[in-house]
């Protein structure tokens, strides 16, 4: 739970007067006066890192050699070690080796066309009919009937010139309409045809990238600089090739060697990292972790998180470090809620860890990353204020009373409160300076009630 509380000693807010003899044993009076008042807010936070990345296998392997021990400090872009892996090699092979047959296939659209009648010998015949009936014809001796069947032929070889040019005109007609069907049909083919081979070379090229990207990552090189820690690995035990390909298509940045987090059995188990060791695919090698700038993530309650603002002050204290204090600033908060163990929720705080002193003075250590504490956020602050002990305040439904005197009466006075500590609080209105309050035993009073 969130705790609050303030600037205490109330000494320095009001200047009591000693209970007289007419006053009842429970109330007792102060003046109001003007006093600095803090409020602070109290939340459970831990120690953490600037950043920090688990580096693990692409690729089912051995270590070949390790550049590093636990503990030591690596640069951005130093080799931590090399993973030898036959099987990525050989994949990154067969990739190169199918990327190469991806050659676009030829397509050619078959050709479809009528032949045209050939009516030459026809018409030599029909031409010869043609002639010999013009000779009859002109046998006739009568001029008229002559003159009539001489006309009736030349209609028949006209019409039959229309009917061979029709047949002429009907053939090419429907070879255009064969030519353009086929050429509508080859070029939907040779489209499709197309799109698949670009998927296909595409593709080949994309599985070749991966394999690259896979040996590649063999080489493992520290993303930032920081201090490494080894893991341990589950000894190569033959991790779906699957999956391994899967792993090995999501490499991290600084040279792709940072894949994404697996859960882990726990932290003793498995073999520790070294030279020859076997690895699979997604075994952590090593953690970095920058430790350049420490971080703070507190769990602030949401009755208070609306009062934390970015730059706010905080005083942090170690339950790895007694008797020191170190400084902090919000940097951040969070909008996710996290459920309490109590039923309510709070919300994450970032802030940044700053030195650390003893109460004597002298330079407190730096704390590590998971270490646990406790934040005091000053929320709100008022140097001169003007104050009331918080047993002076009644909760009366949704407002806050106190009850001033005047001319030895009692009156109840609805007050707005600002900053509120543990022992004092903030008035923004309802009192003024140099009135006379019940501090004590507030709760028993009534209106009109004579006090002295």
């Amino acid at each position: 739970m969130t705790i609050r509380y303030g600037a205490a000693p109330l000494l320095v807010l009001l200047a009591l007067t000693g209970c007289t003899s007419e006053e009842p044993a429970t109330v007792q009076l102060a003046d109001v006066r003007r006093a600095p008042v803090t409020e602070v807010v109290e939340a459970p936070a831990t120690i953490g890192a600037r950043a920090s990345a688990t580096l693990r296998s692409p690729a089912q392997g051995t270590i070949d050699k390790l550049h590093v021990r636990d503990g030591d400090r690596v640069r951005k872009g130093q080799i931590v070690a090399r993973i030898r892996s036959p099987q990525a090699e050989d994949q990154l092979r067969q990739a190169r080796r199918a990327s190469e047959l991806a050659t676009p296939a030829r397509f050619s659209a078959p050709s479809v066309r009528l032949p045209s009648l050939d009516t030459a010998a026809f018409d030599r015949k029909v031409a010869r009919h043609f002639a010999r009936a013009r000779a009859e014809a002109r046998k006739v001796e009568d001029k008229r009937t002559r003159k009539q069947l001489l006309n009736a032929i030349d209609l028949a070889g006209t019409q039959y010139r229309a009917q061979t040019r029709a047949l002429a005109s009907i053939t090419a007609q429907l070879n255009r309409s064969i030519s353009g069907l086929m050429t509508g049909v080859t070029s939907g083919l040779s489209s499709s045809m197309a799109s698949l081979q670009a998927a296909s070379k595409s593709q080949a090229r994309a599985a070749v990238k991966v394999a690259e990207r896979t040996v590649k990552s063999l080489t493992v090189k520290a993303p930032f600089s920081g201090v490494v820690t080894l893991g341990r690995v589950s000894g190569g035990g033959g991790m779906p090739a699957g999956v391994e390909s899967l792993l090995g298509q999501f490499p991290g940045g600084g040279g792709g060697q940072q894949l994404p987090s697996l859960p882990a059995g726990g932290a003793a188990q498995g073999t520790p990292v070294a030279a020859g060791v076997p690895v699979s695919a997604g075994d952590p090698i090593v953690t970095v972790t920058d430790v350049s700038e420490l971080t703070l993530d507190a769990d602030v309650d949401e009755t208070d998180v609306l009062l934390v603002r970015e730059g706010v002050q905080a005083e942090v204290e170690l339950d790895a470090v007694p008797g020191a204090t170190y400084e902090a600033a919000v940097t951040g908060i969070g909008v996710t809620p996290m459920e309490g163990t109590t039923g309510g929720v709070s919300y994450p705080v970032r802030l940044r860890l700053g030195a650390g002193v003893f109460d004597d003075g002298s330079e407190a250590p730096t704390p590590k990353p998971g270490m646990s504490a406790v934040a005091r956020l000053t929320v709100r602050e008022s140097p001169s204020a003007v104050a009331a002990p918080a047993s002076a305040i009644v909760s009366s439904g949704r407002e806050s009373v106190v009850w001033a005197v005047r001319n030895g009466v009692a009156q109840r006075r609805v007050v707005k409160l600002g900053a509120q500590g543990d022992a004092v609080v903030e008035v923004l209105s309802g009192l003024s300076v140099g009135e006379r309050i019940v501090v004590r035993g507030a709760d028993s009073v009534r209106e009109g009630q004579r006090l002295p």
